[in-house]
């Protein structure tokens, strides 16, 4: 019988599995080498959606994701961490555009929320972009996408967790995890302390694979760096994810925006002691873009830059539940941990319980990563 559950990870993943496991009634023990959304999760674009997963079990797993963030929203008066408000997207060059028309028709056959728009259209629904800026036509807009502020998301699911009883050692790295037989029994800290487990769930993010390979296990890992740029407070009316050819946007509170692009994520400077950092060059090239794209952001400035670590299993696509070499040690490790946690933490929870969930966490499971099947059918990179 489960009674004592080890959540490793305090990010977005282990907030919703713990807020899961102690709203089923467990004791949860939720560790983290630092603080909560201290890690990739205080550091993400955040872009709830469905339109960049492949294959269909992927995308789909991404509809029921955004669904449960609306529902959970939806429960609490005065929740400011869901925002709705859709994500507006088009592409340059002949190439690109072809890889858009066929995202969008993929989609539509899945039978996801997307619409065509014109400049025009567009420009109503974000009236501070330059229309110069933008393509005549085939821009699509996807309405039930949006983004999530992970730490406000993070502190309502921990604060219902400890009002039932779940406890946070923070600062404090996992450092073994003694297994006896098929079983994992403790989980050894930094600090010395042994924890005693009936279960074990591994939410550690980019560090997931470390934390397999302390059970035994080979969770291979293609961690990438990501860098995102939040501007200072700026009067302008932008209100919805944006992915242009240049730069991608997205509100940030209080006036502020969010800034990105694939180009910068190879800028990322490790220095001998290992600190990250962006070159400053390229810093600078995206604030233009956006000035670009938008002129009233022209008077923003760089308020803060985050490099983070993001957490992305070998075939890219999410790995979710138990593991049957260890029948007491669960995965919730996935790129897309904004927009999948609420629904696959809630997923991952019952099956520690005991509950089944196999039809939803089958196509997810670790076990896919034998070495026959892994060296010889590895997909594709999945999307967001």
């Amino acid at each position: 019988m489960v009674e004592k559950v080890i959540v490793i990870g305090a990010g977005v993943y282990g907030a919703a599995v713990t807020a899961a496991l102690a709203r089923r009634g467990a004791r949860v023990l939720l560790v983290d080498a630092g603080a909560p959304a201290g890690g990739t999760s205080g550091s993400t674009f955040s872009w709830t959606n469905a339109s960049t997963k492949h294959p269909r079990s992927y995308h789909d797993l991404g509809v029921a994701g955004m669904a449960a963030h609306r529902g959970l929203a939806a429960e609490v008066p005065g929740g400011d961490w869901y925002h709705e408000g859709g994500n507006l997207q088009w592409a340059a060059g002949a190439d690109e555009r072809e890889k858009l028309r066929r995202k969008v028709a993929d989609v539509l056959d899945y039978g996801y929320e997307a619409r065509w728009l014109s400049r025009a259209e567009a420009l109503e629904l974000e009236p501070d972009l330059d229309p110069a800026e933008l393509p005549a036509d085939e821009i699509v807009h996807f309405p039930r996408e949006g983004w999530i502020e992970p730490a406000r998301l993070i502190d309502h699911l921990l604060s219902g967790a400890f009002s039932r009883g779940a406890v946070l050692v923070p600062d404090d790295a996992v450092i073994g995890l003694e297994v006896v037989g098929a079983v994992v029994c403790a989980v050894r800290l930094a600090s010395g302390r042994r924890l005693v487990a009936d279960a074990v769930v591994n939410c550690a993010g980019p560090r997931a694979g470390a934390i397999a390979g302390l059970a035994g296990l080979n969770l291979p890992m293609r961690n990438t760096r990501g860098v995102l740029v939040r501007t200072s407070p700026v009067e302008v009316s932008i209100s919805r994810v944006i992915h242009a050819p240049q730069v991608h946007l997205r509100p940030a509170g209080a006036g502020r925006l969010l800034l990105h692009t694939r180009a910068i994520d190879g800028a990322v400077r490790v220095s001998d002691t290992g600190e990250t950092s962006a070159d400053e060059s390229a810093v600078e090239e995206m604030l233009e873009a956006s000035r670009v794209l938008c002129p009233r952001i022209r008077p923003a400035t760089v308020e803060s830059i985050r490099v983070g670590e993001r957490p992305i299993p070998g075939d890219g696509l999410p790995v979710l539940g138990r593991a049957v070499e260890l029948p007491n040690f669960f995965f919730a490790v996935s790129h897309s941990g904004v927009t999948l946690s609420v629904y696959a933490g809630d997923l991952v929870a019952a099956e520690v319980l005991g509950e089944d969930r196999d039809e939803a966490l089958a196509a997810f499971r670790f076990e896919r990563f034998s070495s026959e099947r892994f060296s010889s059918e590895r997909p594709s990179p999945a999307g967001r």
